[in-house]
Order: C-alpha cells, then sequence, then structure tokens
C-alpha cells in the first residue's frame, strides 16, 4: 500500500512540474507581442475498484458508493486561452493589432501558412509586407519604395501616397483568418501557430466583416498574461509540490516502521 502511495505521489510531483513549466513560459512571455497565455488542463489516472455502487452488501441491502482508490493525475493538454491583450500604440505605420476575432496569415519557409496575432511588420528590400523575421504576409502586399504615407484601415485596405500624388492610391487587402476551435491551433515557436485536425480549417475573410476583428494602425497587442494570477498560481503549485514530497516522506517512514518491526 505505502508503494502505491509514493506512485500516486509521484504522479503529482510530475503535474505540478509541469504546471511550474507552463506558468514559467507564461512569464518569460509577459513581453512578447500577442502571446496568449497557456493553461494546463489536468485529468485523474484510473482507479482501482474493489466494489462497484450498488454491489448487494445483504439480501436486501446495496451499497451506497463505490469502494475505489485513485491512482493519481496526469496533464492532458495544454490550453492557449485566447483573450484579447491590451493595446499599446507605437505610432509606427506598419505596426499593426487586431482589436477582436482573427489571426494575421504569414508564408512560414517550410511552405505552410502561419497564424499569428504579432503584427509587427515591415518591408523587405522588394517593398514586400513582411514579419519581422522576414517571412511575407499572406496576402502578398507590395508597397512602393517612394511610398511616403501609408495607411491601413480599420477593414484592411492598404493604401499609400507617393511624391507628386497627394490622393492615396489602393496596393492591397490584408484578410484575417478564424477557426471553429482556436485552442486546437499547434504552437510553432516564433509567435506562430499552425492549422491542426483539431482546430479545423481557416475561415478567410476581410477585417469587420463575418465578425472579423478589425485593424489598428500604429498599435500592438500586449500579451495577455496577468502577472499577478501567474505568480498566484505559481504559489499554488509549489505548495501542491510540497505536500506531494511529504506524502512520499510519509509513505518511506511508513515503510521503514514496518521493516523494523516485523
Amino acid at each position: 500500500m505505502s508503494s502505491a502511495s509514493m506512485h500516486v505521489a509521484k504522479t503529482g510531483l510530475n503535474a505540478q512540474q509541469a504546471r511550474i513549466q507552463v506558468i514559467s513560459n507564461n512569464l518569460a512571455n509577459v513581453n512578447t507581442t500577442g502571446f496568449k497565455r497557456d493553461r494546463a488542463n489536468f485529468e485523474t489516472l484510473l482507479y482501482q475498484t474493489w466494489k462497484s455502487g450498488g454491489a448487494q452488501t445483504s439480501e436486501a441491502t446495496q451499497l451506497t458508493s463505490a469502494s475505489a482508490v485513485g491512482t493519481g493525475v496526469r496533464m492532458v493538454n495544454t490550453q492557449k486561452l485566447h483573450s484579447q491583450g491590451s493595446l499599446v500604440n507605437t505610432g509606427n505605420n506598419l505596426d499593426i493589432a487586431i482589436n477582436g476575432q482573427g489571426f494575421f496569415q504569414v508564408l512560414l519557409p517550410d511552405g505552410q501558412i502561419g497564424y499569428t496575432r504579432d503584427g509587427t511588420f515591415s518591408r523587405n528590400a522588394e517593398g514586400t509586407m513582411t514579419t519581422s523575421s522576414g517571412y511575407v504576409v499572406q496576402p502578398e502586399i507590395q508597397i512602393p519604395a517612394d511610398a511616403m504615407e501609408i495607411n491601413i484601415s480599420a477593414d484592411g485596405i492598404v493604401s499609400v501616397t507617393t511624391p507628386g500624388n497627394n490622393i492615396y492610391q489602393e496596393v492591397g487587402q490584408l484578410t484575417l483568418a478564424t477557426f471553429s476551435n482556436p485552442a486546437g491551433l499547434d504552437s510553432r515557436g516564433e509567435n506562430f501557430l499552425v492549422e491542426t485536425p483539431a482546430s479545423g480549417a481557416p475561415i478567410v475573410a476581410n477585417p469587420v466583416a463575418d465578425g472579423m476583428g478589425s485593424l489598428m494602425q500604429g498599435t500592438l497587442e500586449s500579451s495577455n498574461v496577468n502577472v499577478v494570477q501567474e505568480l498566484v498560481d505559481m504559489i499554488e503549485a509549489q505548495r501542491a509540490y510540497e505536500l506531494n514530497s511529504k506524502s512520499i516522506s510519509a509513505s518511506d517512514e511508513m515503510m521503514q516502521y514496518l521493516s523494523n518491526k516485523l
């Protein structure tokens, strides 16, 4: 019995260690543009059932509840919480925040489409709108080299003025993608998420249309990590880790007592 309790406590230690890692990653990305915090979800392991609920205890009576003992816990998944982060004004005309639902679409080096809330965009040598890493934003938008002013409307229309022409000329249209289950997207690093069978296929539309968020030029979305909440969760996980450690110590003392007395 004592060795079984040690095993149960060990699963608790592993679970809390994984939770601390998730919390640490959230805190490490508190200043990452467009980052969405992760939450660790846990589930019980199989139960050892000696008698099921309703088992006969006499000719006219039944057991009112099962006689079962749990075998521990495990982390079943980590879930991204896609709540809106605060919006910070930067004044940079190629910084774009999404106010509401949706992801920017970016062509990754492996040919996949990456989805991100990080709107820190710039231009490459050819004038194409890219991310900070040089990945091309989709649909591709070409900004003239002699563009004087760049305007990005709330519904995603990109227009510019050129020398000798103060009338804005449209050069492209930004679109957004959303998913029936954004939590099912797979994190790839570099602020990118990719489609999975769990997320479903992307639904692409212009900003503001079909429930999509609006774009805000000269603004970036901050991480949605709440530092105070993460610190509270860390203390809670640390205390749970300590309690599971004490369970192992108690089991060890019981086994030591038995070995000395028998």
